[in-house]
């Protein structure tokens, strides 16, 4: 089964980053997953840009940028400028007066455009922003904290993302309370990636090369 696994820096040892990147990247992660939050589209705070760049610096695999900010556009070219070709920007459509703006900002610096959709946000809703986004990453629990319980009926919004993909050209990724049921219901189904917290990566007191080969190896 050909999938990707994403690691959420948020929930990784801050005592020693580089180590932990270091250590995650020889473990065989495919991406480095970075939530930036205002305080304000959500109520708290996670990674910043020094984070961000920190991170870029340490390893060559792609970063995946999720901005949970207010106005994302006015502060876009921040990210934009020290990621490279290859890295994702997610911006919340709802976050933006006029999000396609800001994507085709993200499309012009030859980065991934994507969008992340929150539980509440309905297909309907991002249906026409799907023609030029490349990837959507799917909230499964409310944006802003670690260690949520999952909202089951996000599952039926997966089905109809996942209906359309192929016509759109974009691929889907699972962030939140990702346990190894979810990746072995939904990756048969056609999702790409799924982002790992502290349900199944960080945490565990067991090397991330051994949790991330157990993953790999699920039964499906």
């Amino acid at each position: 089964m050909n999938f990707q696994l994403m690691a959420s820096m948020m929930c990784a040892d801050y005592r020693n980053l580089q180590q932990e990147v270091m250590n995650l990247d020889e473990g065989g992660i495919d991406s480095f997953h970075i939530d930036i939050m205002d305080g304000r589209y959500v109520p708290n705070y996670a990674m910043s840009l020094n984070d961000m760049k920190c991170i870029r610096s340490l390893t060559s695999k792609p970063l995946d940028v999720h901005l949970m900010v207010e106005h994302p556009n006015n502060t876009i070219e921040l990210f934009i400028d020290n990621l490279k070709p290859g890295d994702t920007i997610y911006i919340h459509p709802e976050a933006e007066y006029h999000p396609s703006t800001t994507l085709q900002k993200i499309i012009n610096a030859g980065l991934v455009p994507g969008i992340a959709i929150n539980p509440g946000t309905s297909f309907e809703t991002v249906h026409e922003m799907l023609r030029i986004v490349k990837s959507v990453l799917v909230m499964a629990v409310n944006p802003g904290n670690a260690g949520q319980m999952y909202l089951p009926y996000v599952g039926s919004k997966i089905e109809r993302l996942l209906s359309v993909k192929d016509e759109m050209g974009f691929e889907l990724y699972w962030d939140g309370a990702c346990g190894a049921d979810k990746i072995q219901k939904f990756a048969p189904m056609g999702v790409k990636g799924f982002v790992l917290g502290t349900t199944l990566l960080f945490g565990k007191g067991r090397p991330y090369a051994d949790i991330l080969d157990s993953i790999r190896e699920l039964d499906f």
